[in-house]
């Protein structure tokens, strides 16, 4: 990496903050730039997803400025740098490669996840003191319950077979209603939650990457979408415009064709 491009862009950042700088910059704080990284991170995925070079490259930028404003801000407080940050991350690489900058010897990359989880718990042995620390709270609601659920998985805390799931998913579903027909909000909202986090279980115990298999279902109701979309507009028409029972029959006649 060309290092006087990344001072630059440090540069860039200490101006964009400074005080006679970009007021919407100004104001970000960590907080604030907790959804922008986020979504920078979904854009990078998605450009990947794409095999696109010229994409990924781009949506890495915005990645990297995520990581120096973040950076440049911290240095305001006197927290800590970019430098610091980069140093960290290079030390932590180091003493988790012990196969490749020590004497340690792996046969497979199965050995290099194992000696890495044994070095990362002696790292973080000062906070955490369950098997469920560090999974993040920030994770997309599927992937935190999948990673929680694993996490337990590993300690022995799982279920033996995956039919005994389906049955908790049921019993699942019939508190949904129970809730439902009471009327309660939160209630239905608690059973809701139970009921997907079952389906996550039932998913992630088959061996399944329960993100992508959602988001299979979420491609599915894009390309439906826009079937119905462009039917309505070969009629001259668009959804807003068109009663809920032609919409359904759109639907159904997407459904038919990817079926075909």
């Amino acid at each position: 990496m060309n290092m006087t491009e990344m001072e630059r862009l440090v540069g860039v950042m200490r101006r964009l903050r400074a005080p006679d700088g970009c007021p919407w910059d100004r104001e970000q704080t960590h907080e604030s730039l907790k959804k922008c990284l986020v979504d920078e991170a979904a854009e990078y995925l998605d450009a990947v997803d794409r095999k696109s070079d010229a994409d990924m490259c781009e949506e890495l930028g915005d990645l990297l400025m995520q990581v120096v404003m973040n950076s440049v801000m911290a240095e305001e407080r006197g927290a800590f740098t970019l430098e610091d940050v980069a140093k960290g991350i290079a030390d932590k690489m180091i003493r988790r490669h012990p196969h490749v900058f020590g004497d340690v010897h792996v046969d497979n990359s199965a050995q290099v996840l194992v000696n890495w989880e044994k070095i990362k718990k002696t790292e973080h042995d000062d906070y955490r003191k369950s098997a469920l620390d560090g999974v993040p709270r920030s994770l997309p609601a599927v992937l935190r319950a999948e990673k929680l659920q694993k996490k337990a998985a590993k300690h022995g805390f799982d279920w033996q077979a995956d039919a005994p799931i389906l049955d908790k998913i049921r019993e699942e579903m019939n508190e949904l209603e129970a809730a439902y027909k009471s009327g309660d909000r939160e209630q239905i909202n608690s059973e809701a939650a139970d009921l997907v986090f079952s389906i996550v279980n039932f998913l992630r115990f088959r061996g399944e990457n329960c993100e992508d298999v959602v988001n299979r279902a979420s491609d599915k109701f894009d390309r439906r979408y826009r079937a119905v979309e462009a039917k309505l507009a070969a009629e001259g028409k668009t959804v807003d415009d068109t009663p809920m029972e032609r919409l359904d029959e759109l639907w159904n006649e997407a459904k038919a064709d990817e079926d075909l």
